[in-house]
């Protein structure tokens, strides 16, 4: 389950009496604290920019984890976020250790990365002391190469920290990570394995989703391509037709349905990979939003309807549990025989202002037109209708978003969900 606070002291009444939380307590100093760089550190709930939530599923503990870190770096136009969805019978702990280094490990390479440029300006520059003396040492303008190293270089080590972290046992245990970082006018995303970042955009008054990141599946080509020259092998299970899997050379296990994540060392020598795939977009003044979500909102909830979800809340401080709810309910109706996965949601806002007023009268009719109906009507409802979001539009809004590795969205080798929803892990029935 979530919950949801400010820590600014001024606004601290006023937020908690917006969504008090009565599902969920927890100590709120075990769950806002201070980190590296002097980072303000968020487990759960909300700030001006942020709303966090997560709620257990029907599947035993809750294996998903987030995080989100403001001043990162030490510098205050610069936070991180992170998604972190656990699978396997450790799963939970894998998730919350990655939770837990992979922020410092990340803020130490960027700092690193930082101090070269400065290093190579010294060297290099003819006029280096009244470059220095302007110089910001948040670099707002390292180059997207630098920012992917250090995610390269910080998800690498976080790995190698896993496989020797003896209080967690991750060989047939592992995660997921979707992590963003803003900085100014950037948004750099990594991600590995099938959570989701997505960006809300407007264009025409209309709100467009932008997927920022690609669902890591092994029925992609490119990964079955690596996974298979790793003597690793990906099919689908005859119970499960539609849900491709890795698969041991000579044992049919684990059977992982991801081909990149944390831990799973049982697999990392046949194709698995913990490389994350990264990701650039320069905010437009047409931005204003993002959300990171774990598979347990994006399998039952399409892109514009995660948007518009969203961009309904009459709060910013509520967005996240507004839609981890949503999420919940479209699981009960759309897979009755199914246990509800865990859902985890953070909401970026890209501005101070709400950027939810452009379209709050609009959606506030919709909302009061959508009470008459009946609750499994209300519950399955898309958007789709509402926020006409043609394929053009779509291509439109991709402006300024680029992709910094080879790796090609291509078609799967199948699409779709099964009617009774897979695990992660291959449970033979």
């Amino acid at each position: 389950m979530g919950g949801c606070c400010s820590h600014d002291v001024s606004n601290r009444g006023k937020v908690e009496s917006e969504v008090d939380d009565r599902e969920y307590e927890y100590d709120h100093e075990n769950d806002v604290f201070y980190e590296h760089s002097g980072a303000l550190v968020r487990l759960r709930g909300c700030s001006r920019f942020v709303s966090m939530y997560t709620q257990q599923g029907q599947k035993g503990v809750n294996q998903d984890a987030m995080t989100v870190w403001e001043d990162f770096t030490g510098e205050k136009d610069v936070i991180f976020c992170g998604v972190f969805d656990g699978h396997g019978p450790l799963g939970h702990k894998v998730s919350q250790f990655i939770r837990d280094n992979l922020p410092s490990k990340l803020s130490t390479a960027i700092e690193i990365s930082q101090q070269k440029t400065i290093k190579y300006y010294d060297a290099n520059d003819s006029e280096t002391a009244s470059f220095n003396d302007d110089y910001d040492d948040s670099n707002p303008n390292m180059s997207l190469a630098s920012w992917e190293g250090c995610l390269l270089k910080s998800f690498d080590e976080m790995d190698e920290h896993l496989a020797q972290e003896i209080n967690t046992d991750s060989y047939c245990s592992g995660c997921t990570a979707v992590t963003l970082i803003k900085q100014g006018d950037q948004l750099i995303v990594g991600n590995l394995g099938d959570s989701r970042a997505v960006l809300c955009t407007r264009d025409s008054d209309q709100l467009i989703p932008v997927q920022l990141t690609v669902d890591l599946k092994p029925d992609i080509p490119s990964e079955t391509s690596r996974i298979v020259n790793c003597e690793g092998r990906v099919f689908a299970a005859e119970e499960e037709p539609d849900v491709y899997r890795i698969w041991m050379p000579d044992d049919d296990c684990p059977g992982l349905a991801m081909s990149r994540a944390f831990g799973d060392f049982c697999l990392k020598d046949y194709g698995l990979i913990a490389v994350p795939d990264v990701f650039y977009r320069r905010i437009t003044p047409q931005d204003e939003f993002v959300v990171l979500a774990t598979d347990g909102v994006w399998d039952v909830l399409s892109n514009i309807e995660v948007i518009n979800i969203v961009a309904s809340a009459p709060r910013r401080s509520t967005a996240a549990k507004l839609l981890v709810k949503r999420a919940v309910r479209a699981w009960r109706y759309k897979y009755p025989g199914s246990k509800v996965d865990d859902c985890a949601a953070i909401c970026l806002f890209l501005d101070e202002k709400s950027v939810l007023s452009h379209s709050q009268s609009h959606m506030n009719r919709k909302t009061r037109q959508r009470r008459s109906k009946s609750t499994r009507n209300e519950d399955t409802e898309t958007v789709d209708g509402k926020v006409g979001m043609e394929l053009e539009e779509e291509w439109k809004a991709l402006g300024g978003f680029t992709r910094a590795n080879s790796l090609s969205k291509l078609p799967r080798v199948a699409r779709g969900m099964s009617k009774q929803q897979s695990s992660k892990y291959y449970t033979p029935s």
